[in-house]
């Protein structure tokens, strides 16, 4: 029989706030007075009223020189040109797939902006569009790039890189869009024997790291081969690790992911997740990543 862990109910310690470096930051919830001085610009999650800017949305207040906006802590996904996201697959239309990214409204992957099996470049025919649901069909998870913003704020995606695709055996963690830091390239190979697409709109993608990049395929085959107990074992702890990042509030890049996996080395992997364990882990990863940047 299985062992069972049971906890009883515990008071929370205070966690004082973490004076941030090189910043003002501070949290607001909407209706707060962020400041009175008319000498700074209005930004997004800031409305003026009676010559006081006025916060709209719960969050981080950051200051860009005179420029002030209200960073939500919890938000539903807007799209920027040239994002990396991960989406699933919810219909399949005419000339099109709708796709859930965690935005407001589905986004949009045209049958044009796509690369064919084979990376093919060619005019879409009648029978691309009677295979459509051959590459892809509801419930498939891919990876992909924002092309372009509809004017109702719907987001357009293409694949049309051999890097995006059509993704197949890992883990999917959800977290918050505003919780993934903008970096230059959103897919890392760490050296713990994985790899992650971080997607700018808080899906996150875990899986193995493949031995070769398979050029041929178009982004459309995915691998069935059985998993490894060692890699599976890897992935489900980066997804402790993450769900652990996100659950303290600490922003995710590669770098901050690698640290708090070496922090949970000395701990069982479903143990990960309970709190105590969580704070020290991410506390030891705040740590580091202040003494990296000092």
């Amino acid at each position: 029989m299985a062992a069972i862990s049971m906890r009883l109910p515990v008071a929370r310690k205070p966690v004082g706030p973490s004076a941030p470096r090189g910043g003002e930051k501070h949290l607001v919830a909407p209706g707060d007075t962020i400041t009175t001085d008319t000498g700074y610009m209005r930004g997004h999650g800031t409305y003026v009223e009676d010559e006081k800017l006025i916060a709209s949305v719960a969050g981080a207040v950051e200051r860009v020189n005179k420029l002030i906006c209200v960073r939500a802590l919890k938000t539903r996904y807007n799209g920027e040109v040239g994002d990396i996201v991960v989406g699933r697959i919810t219909e399949v239309q005419q000339k099109r797939w709708k796709v859930e990214t965690n935005s407001r409204l589905d986004s949009v992957l045209l049958l044009s902006s796509m690369n064919l099996p084979g990376g093919e470049l060619r005019r879409r025919s009648a029978e691309d569009e009677l295979a459509m649901r051959d590459y892809l069909q509801e419930g498939d998870l891919i990876s992909a790039e924002v092309q372009s913003i509809f004017s109702d704020g719907a987001v357009s995606l293409h694949t049309r890189s051999l890097k995006y695709g059509k993704l197949g055996q890992g883990v999917l963690v959800q977290v918050s869009p505003s919780l993934v830091k903008r970096q230059k390239t959103h897919f890392h190979d760490l050296p713990c024997g994985a790899s992650v697409i971080l997607g700018n709109n808080g899906f996150i993608w875990i899986y193995p790291t493949p031995e070769q990049k398979d050029e041929e395929a178009g982004g459309f085959t995915t691998s069935l081969e059985p998993v490894p107990l060692s890699d599976r074992e890897v992935i489900t702890r980066l997804r402790n690790c993450i769900v652990a990042l996100a659950t303290q509030q600490l922003m995710l890049f590669d770098t901050s992911i690698l640290y708090c996996y070496e922090a949970s080395l000395p701990h069982r992997i479903k143990d990960v997740l309970k709190p105590e364990v969580m704070e020290e882990i991410v506390l030891e990863t705040r740590q580091r990543l202040l003494h990296l940047e000092g």
